[in-house]
C-alpha cells in the first residue's frame, strides 16, 4: 500500500470518531510567542495545528499527502472563514516548488520526521521566525513497536540539529516516547 492510500485510510478512521481538531498540547502551551503572520504546518493531518494557529491570526498553509486530510481541512477553514491554504503535498519530493519561494513566520511538524526535511525547514523561516516540532523518539524506557525505530529521534536529537538556534522548549519525554523542540532562529 503507497503512502497517500494508508493516510487516507488512517483519516478516514479518524474523521469518524473526530469531533473537532484539536492542536498540539506543547504548541498551545507555547501560544504566548505566537504573535501572527505566516506559518507552515507540514504533514499537518486532519489540521488540529492549522485550525490553532490560524485562530492565532496566521495565514497558514497546510500541506499533507492525503487528500481526505485536506479536503477536511478546506472545508473546516471555509465553514469557519480561516485563512488557511490546504493543498496536497509528498513531503518526500525535495524539489517540491513549496520550498522555493516561501519563507515563513513558524513551521510546525507533528509526529512525522524525515530528516531530509531539516535543512530546507531551517531556509523556509524567517529571521527570528519560530520552529515547532514533537515526534517520537527512541527512548530508553518505551517501547513502541507500532513505529520503526526509522521514524525515531536519537536522544536529544533535535537539540543537535537545531543547537544553533535559540531554544526556548525541549523536552524528551521517555514516558511518552516523544521529544518536543520549540526554537527561534537568530536575526
Amino acid at each position: 500500500m503507497d503512502s497517500k492510500t494508508k493516510w487516507n485510510l488512517k483519516y478516514k478512521e479518524r474523521m469518524n470518531d473526530l469531533k473537532k481538531p484539536v492542536p498540539n498540547t506543547r504548541l498551545k502551551y507555547l501560544s504566548d510567542y505566537l504573535k501572527g503572520g505566516t506559518a507552515l504546518d507540514l504533514a499537518s493531518g486532519l489540521g488540529g495545528n492549522s485550525f490553532f494557529l490560524a485562530r492565532m491570526n496566521y495565514q497558514v498553509q497546510a500541506v499533507d499527502i492525503s487528500d481526505v486530510a485536506i479536503n477536511f481541512i478546506r472545508e473546516g477553514a471555509a465553514q469557519n472563514h480561516l485563512k488557511i491554504q490546504a493543498q496536497i503535498c509528498d513531503l518526500t519530493d525535495l524539489n517540491n516548488p513549496i520550498w522555493a519561494s516561501h519563507h515563513y513566520d513558524v513551521v510546525v511538524i507533528s509526529y512525522y520526521l524525515d530528516r531530509k526535511l531539516f535543512p530546507i525547514v531551517k531556509s523556509l523561516i524567517k529571521d527570528g521566525g519560530y520552529f515547532f516540532m514533537e515526534t517520537f523518539y527512541q527512548s530508553p524506557g518505551t517501547n513502541s513497536p507500532s513505529v520503526s525505530n526509522q521514524y525515531k529521534l536519537q536522544p536529544n536529537e533535535l537539540l543537535a540539529e537545531f543547537g544553533d538556534w535559540n531554544v526556548l522548549f525541549f523536552e524528551e519525554s521517555e514516558h511518552e516516547g516523544r521529544q518536543t523542540i520549540f526554537c527561534q532562529r537568530k536575526c
